[in-house]
């Protein structure tokens, strides 16, 4: 088999999407399956990409007023029972520790599934005055939920990477405004970093997260018309506060409880990312998130392969200069056709093109990684003709999925609407919905789709008067879908 043919994926995304994103992930150096099962190793380009995603969010963070923080992987099973919705929520997942060494512990430490119980202890510690709030610290770090579903790298293993937020206010008001924060910054995370539109909401009363007032999403569609949970956003109320004694003495003298937050996006916004964006040809990643933004390929012959080498090195040099992260491809053992496919796998946005051709006409070819546009440009000026056709391509990237979401908003007005709906093209069915749990069943029970959204605003009129499933009078509207 040739160079040029393992590079290729062999499974089509449109056909076999769940095989092709296999593929994909492991083919492009993205991570590769732990020999336990539930568990992947995350590859130095899988990670790469991690860490440019968690350099936005995190300088988007400090800009807001939040601090990092460390807080222990192990949570005292005692500290764990003192919110009791959070330990019936996350019961079924947890894992625990029961033996140190050769000895067996006293009390058993849960592996952190979510980190409420051992921060919220110490918000109350350090919470003594109303001049000690807010109070906003993050971690990022990776929690264990011991779940019996089929692994998909990024999107569902037993470990994964995120961040989680925790915060501690005055009030509701501030609270729920630290929540929105959150939630517009997850927002612009997809939108502006991940080239993704997304929609934000509101989840439903029995799908909220264990103990919270109101839980709050960003839900982004897959091209196969599953959603994803793209990042969460929590206004806790004073149920956690109260549960571990956050309290702080106001300016009159009395003692008040504190209203927390909690706020957390995980490195499934990478699959997202991956599934969105990328193709059969390998990976397709946003200039934001690409390692290597461009790749020079030079073409010689043994007559022109110094001047065409030469020329090209003086273009990697301007690119470096201006904060461009390029590459110069001039491995000998390897021809251009290899090259190209090369990049094209491991998801480089630009391809810049230089033989004997572009050097006498002092010209550069570039071609573009989603589409494979091929134009023909002037090498003066290199730099910001470049940095104009990466956002070009971020741009194209963006167009492309959001017209895959807008195409993909429907409505129903009955059960049989819902279920042919989505039956038949995927996708988000919005109608109106009684906020009975019992009317999720029909649907959940018959193709696997869920309630994935309500909107924000509780007093918003229903997009229909009735109930889709039941006919009783709608409370509020909700979008259903299937989900990863």
């Amino acid at each position: 088999m040739s160079g040029e043919q393992e590079l290729g994926i062999t499974e089509s995304k449109e056909h076999a999407t769940g095989e092709w994103y296999a593929e994909l992930v492991q083919k492009a150096g993205l991570a590769d399956y732990a020999p336990m099962g539930g568990f992947i190793v995350t590859r130095p380009r899988g990670y790469a990409i991690w860490e440019r995603l968690q350099n936005y969010l995190d300088g988007w963070f400090k800009q807001t007023g939040v601090q990092n923080a460390y807080f222990p992987l192990f949570i005292p099973e005692s500290y764990l029972e003192k919110e009791k919705d959070v330990v019936e929520g996350f019961d079924p997942e947890v894992a625990w520790v029961t033996q140190g060494g050769y000895d067996e512990l006293e009390e058993r430490l849960a592996v952190r599934p979510t980190s409420e119980s051992i921060i919220t202890p110490f918000l109350a510690q350090w919470t003594r005055s109303h001049r000690d709030l807010p109070i906003r610290v993050n971690q990022w770090c990776s929690v264990v939920r011991w779940e019996a579903t089929e692994t998909k790298p990024f999107f569902r293993t037993k470990e994964f990477l995120w961040q989680e937020g925790h915060t501690a206010h005055h009030d509701e008001e501030d609270a729920i405004e630290e929540m929105e924060t959150r939630l517009e910054q997850y927002k612009r995370l997809y939108e502006d970093v991940l080239a993704m539109p997304v929609l934000s909401g509101r989840k439903p009363e029995h799908d909220k997260f264990p103990g919270a007032h109101t839980t709050t999403s960003v839900e982004a569609l897959m091209p196969d018309g599953k959603s994803v949970q793209g990042g969460t956003s929590h206004y806790l109320g004073t149920s956690f506060a109260e549960a571990y004694d956050v309290t702080y003495v106001d300016e009159d003298e009395k003692e008040r409880t504190a209203h927390t937050t909690s706020w957390g996006l995980s490195w499934r916004a990478l699959g997202a990312l991956f599934m969105t964006h990328s193709d059969d040809q390998g990976l397709v990643l946003p200039p934001t998130l690409a390692e290597t933004q461009v790749a020079i390929v030079p073409i010689w012959d043994e007559d022109s392969k110094d001047d065409v080498l030469a020329y090209a090195e003086d273009v990697e040099a301007d690119l470096k200069e201006a904060g461009v992260r390029v590459e110069l491809d001039d491995r000998d053992h390897r021809n251009p056709g290899f090259k190209y496919n090369e990049h094209e796998l491991n998801g480089v946005p630009l391809r810049i093109e230089i033989g004997s051709y572009e050097v006498e006409d002092d010209e550069l070819t570039l071609v573009h990684r989603p589409d494979g546009e091929e134009v023909t440009v002037e090498r003066d000026g290199v730099a910001d003709t470049v940095s104009d056709h990466l956002d070009t391509i971020f741009a194209k990237l963006y167009a492309s999925a959001e017209e895959t979401l807008e195409g993909e908003i429907r409505e129903a007005e009955s059960r049989e609407g819902i279920l042919g709906t989505i039956g038949q093209h995927g996708g988000y069915v919005k109608c109106g919905w009684c906020g009975d749990e019992e009317c999720e069943e029909p649907i959940k029970d018959a193709i696997a789709a869920e309630i994935v959204m309500v909107p924000k605003d509780r007093d918003e009129e229903p997009i229909h008067d009735e109930c889709a499933i039941c006919g009783e009078e709608a409370e509020e509207t909700a979008y259903f879908a299937k989900t990863y």
